[in-house]
């Protein structure tokens, strides 16, 4: 499913350009008495690809839908550019686009003509935007080609022209790199970046844990329905002031590191490399104690974790602590 609300009227022409695009404030959505969103707070900025992670059935579409009207929270807020959707959503819902599941077209048409048909349900948008829209998604020199000639992945390009026809401020897509093979992921990764640095925030739920270590710059992780953690790609791949060293009598330097109050938690990997705290984080003091110690190293690298590795470890022990379920 594709999705915009309508065009940007003439009262939006001069958007204002907040740093903060998306908030959530304890969303919460039950069904019945099941719990599928538990007092969501999230925050998404210009500039941003937003990774959003879970499990299946951790909550993620639930949150989308509720995010563009689709749904209706239980309890909480979604704001867009400070204006709160289930108040004002006629006027926050245009600065929006979205594709969710797989997009809805015309394979009987061409690229162009899809593109046209949902720009005169928008109330008209210019043939100069549509140009702009193949150009930014790729589609160049195939836009006059029948859909049911696309490959998949121009088949998810070409939905996201469909929601970037009115120029929205937040593209929020569910599972972009679904199905894709390969060259078709690469080209996706490369168009939501290109979207991002063209000042637009893009929010992605994915369970491709590679493609979004690769692609995206914050994310943020659920579990039954509930925020784990949100945070820089780099700061949660990064190991927790973590070093890796490689050194001659690699178990007299260990001895030596525990012996300090900073070292404590050092231990050895299985292929004889250190893997240690160092004093106040600096790696620089962690060298200059090594060698003051007798132990020369040959190498410090700080300590960097898989985020596939990262994702199954917090969201098993939420799961674990809330119990399982299925939730939306």
């Amino acid at each position: 499913m594709t999705g915009n609300v309508g065009p940007t009227t003439s009262s939006d022409s001069q958007r204002a350009s907040p740093e903060v695009i998306l908030r959530l404030q304890g969303l919460t959505k039950y069904y019945g008495e099941r719990l599928a969103v538990d007092g969501l707070t999230l925050e998404g900025r210009r500039g941003d690809v937003l990774g959003f992670l879970g499990p299946n059935g951790a909550g993620k579409t639930t949150t989308i839908r509720m995010m563009l009207g689709l749904v209706r929270p239980t309890a909480g807020e979604v704001e867009i550019l400070g204006m709160r959707v289930d108040r004002d959503g006629r006027r926050a819902l245009p600065h929006v686009g979205a594709l969710v599941e797989q997009p809805a077209l015309y394979r009987w048409l061409s690229g162009r003509a899809n593109l046209r048909v949902v720009g005169d349900a928008l109330g008209g948008v210019a043939e100069r935007r549509m140009d702009e829209v193949i150009e930014i998604v790729g589609l160049r020199g195939r836009d006059k080609d029948r859909v049911d000639t696309y490959s998949l992945g121009m088949k998810q390009r070409l939905g996201i022209g469909l929601a970037l026809l009115h120029d929205p401020d937040l593209l929020a897509l569910d599972e972009p790199t679904n199905g894709l093979d390969p060259a078709g992921i690469a080209e996706m990764r490369s168009l939501l970046r290109h979207l991002a640095a063209a000042d637009k925030l893009v929010f992605v739920s994915s369970h491709a844990l590679g493609e979004v270590q690769q692609m995206c710059n914050r994310v943020a992780v659920i579990a039954a329905g509930r925020l784990i953690r949100e945070a820089s790609v780099e700061d949660l791949i990064r190991g927790q002031g973590l070093f890796v060293v490689a050194v001659d009598r690699a178990p007299e330097a260990l001895a030596a590191i525990r012996a300090r109050p900073w070292g404590e938690t050092a231990t050895i990997e299985a292929d004889g490399r250190l893997v240690t705290p160092a004093p106040n984080g600096d790696s620089g003091a962690l060298n200059l104690y090594l060698i003051g110690a007798g132990f020369t190293p040959k190498a410090m690298t700080p300590l960097t974790r898989d985020l596939e590795g990262i994702f199954l470890g917090m969201t098993g022990a939420a799961r674990a602590t809330a119990g399982t379920g299925d939730y939306i």
